[in-house]
């Protein structure tokens, strides 16, 4: 089947499965081939020459810059992570200076990193400092948390662990008291990719965390569909609460409670590498970008409970196949895929709801770390379905998007630049 997109074309195959029984397989397996083809399809329409990529901050420059958000407080500041270690922020204006940015926390000392200057945290180029999320009373509680790479056991050359941890800020929220710190959750990695690193509040309130398969090509310890493990998943847990020594505590609705064999922190699984997730500040949807292997990128809508189906998967494709007697109905399908001939390395983005461009508005808004491109995906949530699905833009090495408190998207580089999408 040929899909002619504009000066794309696109020969799609149905992947090759055996035989299936049941109207259930049978009509997940056409939801799989329609949704695959749709979304190729979409996936590659023409690219609009509408909106160039410009300097939001042209005087400010930082190294390996990975994540930018907004606090929930009065102020209209950006906090900015750095994977080395450090946290700072800066006032929210175009003429802000490199001088008047404040470094808020330095961790660069115990990051493992690619950038470390600590001989034994020298990591690789997925590690490091990697996420933050305010707690939604941080106006009140001043809480703040940070999910970052760690040599574990201290001078260990092998051993890393991911460290989510709750920090405080001073009352004058100038600053993060490093003596806070409380580590909530530890995963070991055995290897240095596929670390995850996003962290965001629900509008539940509970906090979703995402972690890698762990690395290695092809999940080689198959954790994605290890409900025993908390690689290759994203977690959701109540950090307001503390039960059975662990310092949070389990939403009592999450889907594998109880479940012999499986860890009660799970939300969703069957994930590579869930870089970048973010909420949809108006009905909550959880939108994904799950970084892929082979020959496929894919965005994903998580809902409580799915299996993503990695590594029997990529995409709507086969990829380590399937054990005997597996109901391929089980997994859900991704919103849409891009091909590696347009992208490499998917960076989750953010439903727009700001005034600048507000032609985008309610658009997920993702790009690809590699290849550059920025993609607008408006979905349908009554009528699951894409809508209009264009490439807009292209800026360099994308690490992260990010939003202001008026709902405005930034682009985070890791060259060190921070970008924004402007009409020409």
């Amino acid at each position: 089947m040929i899909c002619e997109t504009g000066k794309h074309k696109v020969l799609r195959m149905l992947p090759i499965l055996p035989k299936i029984k049941s109207s259930k397989a049978r009509a997940f397996l056409t939801l799989v081939f329609l949704a695959g083809f749709f979304s190729a399809c979409n996936a590659q329409t023409d690219s609009r020459s509408d909106y160039e990529v410009v300097a939001a901050f042209p005087n400010l420059k930082f190294e390996r810059p990975v994540h930018l958000l907004a606090p929930p407080d009065e102020t209209d500041r950006l906090f900015l992570i750095e994977q080395g270690g450090r946290v700072s922020w800066f006032e929210n204006r175009p003429d802000i200076s490199q001088e008047e940015v404040q470094v808020a926390l330095d961790l660069t000392d115990i990051v493992r990193s690619p950038v470390s200057r600590v001989p034994h945290n020298r990591g690789f180029n997925e590690e490091g400092l990697l996420g933050i999320a305010f707690h939604p009373d941080f106006k009140e509680n001043r809480l703040l948390f940070l999910h970052y790479t760690r040599t574990n056991p201290p001078g260990s050359e092998e051993a890393r662990s991911g460290v989510i941890s709750r920090f405080q800020m001073d009352s004058a929220l100038q600053s993060i008291d490093r003596e806070s710190e409380k580590v909530i959750l530890e995963v070991e990695q055995f290897a240095g990719n596929h670390n995850g690193g996003m962290l965001a509040f629900g509008p539940d309130g509970y906090l979703y965390l995402s972690f890698g398969d762990g690395g290695g090509a092809g999940d080689p310890q198959k954790h994605g569909q290890n409900l025993g493990t908390l690689l290759a998943t994203i977690l959701r847990i109540d950090v307001d609460r503390e039960e059975n020594d662990r310092a949070y505590a389990i939403p009592a609705d999450n889907p594998f409670v109880d479940r012999e064999g499986a860890r009660d922190e799970i939300f969703a699984y069957g994930l590579r590498n869930v870089w970048r997730f973010s909420f949809d500040p108006e009905n909550g949807a959880l939108w994904a970008g799950d970084v892929c292997q082979n020959a496929w990128e894919k965005i994903l809508l998580i809902g409580k409970g799915e299996n993503f189906g990695w590594p029997y998967v990529e995409g709507t494709h086969e990829y380590d196949g399937f054990p005997e007697g597996f109901d391929r109905s089980t997994i859900t399908p991704p919103i849409a895929e891009h091909p590696h001939s347009e992208t490499r390395s998917i960076t989750g983005g953010h439903v727009y709801y700001g005034d600048r461009i507000p032609e985008l508005r309610r658009a997920f808004i993702y790009g690809d770390f590699v290849t550059g491109a920025i993609f607008a995906l408006w979905y349908d949530y009554d009528e699951k379905e894409i809508k209009r699905h264009e490439r807009i833009g292209t800026a360099p090495a994308i690490s992260s998007f990010g939003t202001d408190r008026a709902g405005e998207l930034y682009i985070v580089s890791l060259d060190g630049t921070l970008l924004r999408l402007e009409r020409k």
